[in-house]
């Protein structure tokens, strides 16, 4: 076991009671964001205590979201607000499960590594857990290439549950292997409102923080650990409250932070500013702030943005046809995305849900109120957008979508199965092939536009599909040269420069997110192009298809893509395919290109573009 005195990394630890869901994760990425501040780097763990050894094989209606790492890692969708709030580029280590630790364990304790030992929860499991937390709180995340100096973990569930043992004693060893003035434990619990007169009550804070004393992780029991309680309410806690959780849970007042429901997520970091935790933070740990213009110039920025969401007026209106509407965190980058691109635009973000076997025929003789009202929503959209997803159902219906948006010239963004609708319905409408479809969704089909890949296996689901940052190459007639000759003109060498010249800023290759099974058959694609469906941007080898746009002259945004665009934005950097659609949907597009996407004073859409320019000296000198 190493000496606290080795230690200089701080670790703090995120936990939550009472229910699931609380807010754990919007917690921990506030807290890394306001650390981000003081010039500090930031890393993030997520514990997720279920058995999967990733989130790959789950429905994401039963728990949201799968996202993507650059290294092809499957993980809970919490990374993704780690790496969207601060910015950084995590890998599949960074999340761990009890799969993984039970799967390293039993690997070595067959290799013979335990000496003939009996290999128990404690202390084989819990060591393994405390070696993991430390392997990986020391790989680089950030464009510096050095160690970060923070280290945050946060753990799944819910303090009690059965399957989060292991991890809660591995923690409460922890603090010991790192020492007292290197462990910092933010508790979230949730203060509900009871009655009409609105009375907070206490008691499932009281339990919940009663409970993780019980486990060890309390400083009344052992004096030595600080516990920084955030409490989820809907109005802000009263002082009396306040003063009630810290004498029951043994905190100092100061210490109890009132997390009230905000406008949007992205105040938090400012309302837990307000309540000095950045300050509370920094002395518990005894860390040293290395502010820089940059850093600074970050909080700036995160005020600009939460300033902009409260002051917007005009709307865009965008229809998510999708398999999993019931659960919206089912596509939560997704919505994330369309968020950071509106706020970039000056717009506030209307999102419709339409559950896509809503659009269907059948529909109408099964419930025609929501037949009618899916349509309704879908025929007044501003942009429509068909994320990625799995499986024959509801796939029907996205097709009648994208139908609808190409032939009324309403924009339209498809995601891998988007992308492969949009093929699909091509082919059946244009190319004179109406049983064309995916072998995923018809394996006997006349014409297979889409089919399997070769190279994926048929017997194995969990992290077998093609995952990962991938390369993208631009084909010949987009390079950016054409954009220049014929800038805000629709022409067919602008269609085919779209993306590559003015969104992505002429570049020859992208770097962008998979996570797919199916592809697009090489043998249908002259015919498609000879018919107006053109492949701009295809794989490394240039045998897969991974970018398609129709030409402005006959619809004014039409593009669709393989990969996930939406698991690489950031609040202050929109992901250029979700800026253009948003731009086109607002109506907006055609300034942007006139403009050149430059950002010169009064002119063009400067006012409207990311917050990623210098910080001006006088909001510097302001905060």
């Amino acid at each position: 076991m190493s000496s606290p005195t080795q230690h200089s990394k701080k670790y703090i630890v995120v936990t939550g009671g009472v229910i699931s869901g609380i807010g754990k994760g919007v917690i921990a990425s506030s807290t890394g964001l306001l650390l981000r501040t003081l010039g500090l780097r930031v890393t993030a763990i997520k514990i997720d205590p279920y058995l999967n050894i990733d989130a790959g094989t789950m429905s994401p209606l039963d728990h949201g979201e799968v996202f993507v790492l650059d290294d092809g890692g499957e993980v809970d969708l919490d990374l993704g607000n780690y790496e969207r709030f601060l910015d950084i580029t995590l890998t599949r280590e960074n999340n761990i499960t009890t799969g993984k630790i039970y799967k390293q364990v039993i690997e070595k304790e067959r290799k013979g590594d335990y000496l003939g030992k009996t290999v128990q929860v404690v202390p084989h499991i819990t060591d393994a857990i405390q070696d993991w937390v430390e392997r990986v709180a020391k790989i680089p995340v950030d464009d510096s290439g050095l160690e970060p100096d923070v280290c945050i973990v946060e753990m799944g569930g819910t303090v009690g549950d059965i399957e989060s043992a292991p991890f809660i004693e591995a923690m409460r060893q922890f603090q010991f292997r790192v020492g007292h003035a290197n462990f910092c434990l933010i508790h979230v619990s949730m203060v509900p409102i009871v009655g009409s007169v609105g009375e907070q009550k206490t008691k499932p804070t009281q339990a919940s923080v009663r409970d993780l004393r019980g486990l060890g992780l309390a400083p009344d029991l052992i004096n030595i650990t600080f516990n920084q309680i955030a409490c989820r309410s809907s109005t802000p806690l009263s002082p009396e409250v306040q003063q009630k959780i810290s004498m029951f849970c043994h905190v100092p007042i100061s210490s109890v932070l009132a997390v009230h429901d905000c406008p949007s997520v992205y105040h938090v970091p400012l309302l837990l500013h307000q309540q000095n935790l950045t300050q509370t933070i920094v002395n518990r740990l005894n860390i040293i702030p290395r502010e820089t213009p940059s850093s600074v110039g970050l909080f700036v920025k995160w005020k600009q943005l939460c300033q902009r969401l409260e002051r917007l007026h005009d709307t865009v209106t965008i229809v998510l046809v999708g398999k999993y509407t019931y659960l919206h965190d089912s596509y939560i980058s997704v919505v994330k995305s369309l968020e950071h691109a509106s706020l970039s635009c000056s717009r506030k973000l209307k999102l419709e849900w339409v559950e896509a076997t809503n659009l269907e025929t059948e529909m109408l003789q099964i419930d025609a109120i929501k037949y009618y009202d899916a349509w309704k929503s879908v025929s007044a959209a501003n942009g429509i957008l068909i994320p990625g997803g799995f499986g024959v159902r509801g796939t029907e219906g996205m097709i009648l979508a994208a139908k609808h948006a190409r032939e009324n010239k309403i924009p339209y963004l498809g995601i891998c199965l988007g992308f492969q609708i949009a093929v699909i319905e091509f082919a059946r409408n244009v190319c004179d092939m109406p049983k064309a479809n995916s072998t995923e969704l018809d394996e006997a089909t006349e014409h297979d536009v889409v089919i399997f890949m070769p190279e994926i296996t048929k017997t194995h689901l969990g992290g077998t599909m093609r995952l990962g940052t991938k390369e993208t190459l631009f084909g010949q007639g987009t390079e950016g040269s054409i954009i220049r000759e014929f800038r805000g003109i629709l022409s067919v060498q602008f269609s085919q420069i779209l993306l590559s010249g003015r969104l992505y800023g002429n570049v020859p290759v992208i770097h962008e997110r998979h996570r797919h099974r199916y592809e697009v058959n090489p043998k249908y694609v002259a015919q498609l192009e000879a018919a107006g469906l053109k492949f701009i941007g295809r794989d490394e080898k240039e045998e897969r298809m991974i970018i398609l746009e129709r030409d402005p002259s006959e619809h004014p945004f039409f593009v669709a893509t393989q990969f996930h665009p939406e698991y690489k934005t950031k609040p202050l950097k929109p992901v250029p395919t979700f800026l253009g659609f948003v731009l086109a949907s607002s109506g907006l597009l055609k300034e942007y290109l006139d403009g050149s996407g430059e950002k010169p004073s009064g002119a063009g859409l400067a006012k409207y573009m990311s917050f990623d320019g210098e910080t001006p000296l006088d909001l510097l000198a302001s905060v």
